[in-house]
């Protein structure tokens, strides 16, 4: 009968994609109708109204876009070594890899999160997830640049994660694949004896953002999913959706998918850190750890972790609670009030919408349906606030736009539906193409939604774009929401896989973004604060280059005394003061990466020469007329050779500082004709 029902269901899906595909072109001369294309233009020079941050999937990273105009601003490395700028690559940047496993270059970006103050969006950090090797990262938004990672240990795919609660105490997240706490060697079928799961407190700190693993709740082996935070009247409160209550572990669409429900954990984070306090927890060793950038120095520096401390809700009464949830959920939503929490199970026709004061009055009356290993369930009758009914096929993911008004989509039906949190009543739908997972409203899970705009972010594209092969970029489709009737205005390509996404008003990042990086306050190690100090130095098989670029020549352009085997560090200090006037450096024979400086940073390059020869290196980024002139020689001898370090920059020059300071002038303004 399960598997009648799934075939079922999976039918209904290509029927639906068939029908949305052969009716595309109704829905398309919407967008290019003259009112739609209006809505989206941002004319040359002016600026979106919102950054949308996108998740990256599989690649990693995360993504800019400004909104109404779908244009991309700027790929955030996070995960993945990115070879256009050298992050992963620079000797500064390394140690952002490091986990409990080793190096790991890459991951899969699922879930982003900005920062929060008294429940709307601030506009300071920016925090994402990687699904595969558990971690959590920070980007900083002055510069949006990853300046932190957090390795979550003994879990296993962070898919829950990293959800911020309204003052951005905590990021919460959970273990998608419960797993032997701790590990250890024990056959698969014993799940249901010697799994767990683990939900995670991650503090931040309010000044500089800094992470640091707080406590973790030992939990039943569930594959917890997604999660919100409670906020206004629910904050400090944590609902996090869970599935395969069966505790299964192998063919789980068909042996996960046996009870009517599953359920929602419902956490009191107060009560657990009353209970932290009191010293209720038990201290675990373990490995993870911890990547920060130094502010001063633009250093990575790794930290291993060895304890964590754990919180058993057997031990903690009044701590954690179940809620009976429609069928595999993927997330749990809280509208703006704090009051309602919607569970969309994607095996259900209807979906449910909670209450938070019925929650709390069933927990003060006892109103509880049996346990799970020490944890009461909740009954589902005396949580719920209402039903919506038949709204679509497949829900996933639910917004709001502080009207009122709640916005869900559906990946079978296709389809994007409008409804009435109060009422329950569905006001307006909207076809997508097709398969829509999240949706993005700027502001749309706070307390105060700017209920303008509604991105959603499709899994399946087809024939919405030029065909690039097989593999084609994921559609995102923009919706005019600001009135009674949702308008598609817009198509545009995302790269990576976008699971979710969060988009704030530009001028509360816009004002703060820095424009360069102050050299007088260059604390780097191997900083090279001004021309007349670059030089070369030797320490047996290591090499350091103290090296400066300024448009448009590096220096020392020529040098020699490497020999085959050496390490070279190119510490190259890009001397500009000016916006958007970065500096690159290549080296032949390199096989790493280049490198790309900001104005006034200082990054690092290691080269190791394999054969004797002149190899050449150059600036990168085109950055002046003179550009191709910025460049130079490394002359690499056999190794034993006494072919003594020398190296120059227009020596006769040198010798002359007045001849000197006249040729440079004469240089940058050269440069800056071309700019």
């Amino acid at each position: 009968m399960k598997t009648h029902y799934l075939n079922y269901v999976a039918g209904l899906s290509l029927i639906f994609l068939m029908a949305s595909c052969g009716n595309q072109g109704s829905e398309t001369s919407q967008v290019l109708g003259g009112s739609a294309a209006e809505q989206a233009y941002v004319a040359p020079g002016e600026y979106d109204e919102f950054y949308a941050f996108m998740s990256g999937g599989y690649s990693g990273q995360i993504t800019a876009y400004g909104l109404p105009s779908g244009r991309l601003l700027k790929e955030i490395p996070v995960f993945s070594k990115y070879p256009e700028n050298g992050y992963g690559y620079s000797e500064e940047t390394k140690a952002m890899f490091n986990t409990s496993y080793g190096e790991v270059p890459w991951d899969d970006s699922h879930h982003i999160e900005l920062s929060q103050t008294d429940g709307e969006f601030d506009g300071r950090w920016l925090f994402v997830n990687g699904n595969n090797t558990p971690r959590i990262a920070r980007v900083d938004l002055k510069t949006f640049e990853t300046v932190e990672i957090l390795e979550i240990p003994d879990v296993a795919g962070l898919h829950c994660a990293p959800f911020i609660t309204e003052n951005s105490e905590y990021l919460v997240s959970g273990t998608r694949f419960s797993v032997p706490i701790p590990q250890k060697d024990v056959p698969i079928d014993t799940y249901k004896k010697n799994f767990k799961g683990l939900i995670n407190y991650v503090s931040v700190d309010p000044e500089h953002g800094h992470m640091e693993l707080a406590f973790q709740i030992e939990m039943p082996g569930f594959n917890y999913d997604l999660a919100r935070n409670g906020k206004g009247k629910s904050h400090g409160w944590s609902f996090l959706t869970t599935y395969n209550s069966e505790q299964e572990h192998s063919l789980l669409e068909v042996n996960a998918s046996q009870k009517d429900k599953d359920l929602m954990a419902v956490i009191n984070w107060k009560k657990a850190e009353q209970y932290m306090k009191e010293g209720k927890f038990t201290e675990r060793e373990t490995s993870y750890f911890h990547n920060l950038m130094n502010e001063e120095t633009s250093i990575a520096e790794s930290e291993e972790k060895t304890l964590t401390k754990i919180l058993d809700p057997k031990e903690c009464p009044d701590m954690v609670y179940f809620i009976p949830v429609p069928k595999s959920p993927h997330g749990c939503d809280v509208d703006p009030t704090g009051e309602y929490i919607v569970g969309n199970g994607k095996l259900s026709a209807d979906m449910s919408v909670y209450s938070f004061d019925k929650i709390m009055k069933a927990i003060e009356e006892k109103n509880f349906d049996g346990e799970f290993d020490g944890i009461p369930i909740i009954s589902y009758e005396a949580a719920l606030d209402g039903i919506v009914k038949k709204p679509g096929l497949g829900p996933l993911h639910t917004e709001f736009d502080g009207r009122g008004n709640a916005y869900t989509t559906f990946f079978i039906s296709s389809e994007v539906v409008k409804w009435d949190v109060a009422s329950k009543e569905i006001l307006d739908r909207q076809s997508t193409f097709y398969s829509p997972g999240h949706l993005v409203i700027p502001g749309g899970e706070t307390k105060k939604p700017d209920g303008k705009y509604l991105v959603a972010m499709n899994k399946i594209t087809k024939d919405r774009y030029l065909p690039t092969g097989p593999e084609l970029a994921h559609s995102a489709q923009l919706f005019d929401i600001s009135g009674d009737k949702m308008k598609l205005i817009l198509d545009f390509p995302t790269k990576g896989e976008p699971h979710y996404a969060q988009a704030i008003a530009a001028d509360k990042i816009q004002p703060n973004s820095v424009k360069f990086y102050d050299i007088e306050k260059n604390k780097h190690p191997y900083a090279t604060l001004g021309e007349s100090k670059t030089r070369v130095e030797r320490d047996g098989d290591e090499v350091h280059v103290y090296m400066t670029a300024i448009r448009s020549h590096l220096a020392p352009d020529n040098i020699e005394g490497f020999k085959v085997g050496d390490k070279v560090y190119f510490h190259l200090t890009n001397l500009e003061q000016d916006w958007d006037v970065p500096h690159g450096f290549a080296i032949q024979g390199a096989t790493n990466a280049e490198l790309l400086v900001m104005p006034g940073q200082t990054r690092t390059l290691l080269w190791e020469p394999k054969r004797p020869g002149v190899f050449a290196f150059y600036c990168t980024d085109f950055c002046s007329a003179l550009h191709q002139e910025m460049s130079g020689y490394a002359r690499v001898s056999p190794k034993g050779s006494n072919v003594p370090l020398k190296w120059g920059l227009n020596e006769k020059l040198r010798e002359n500082e007045q001849a000197a300071h006249d040729f440079y002038e004469k240089a940058k303004q050269n440069a800056n004709i071309g700019k």
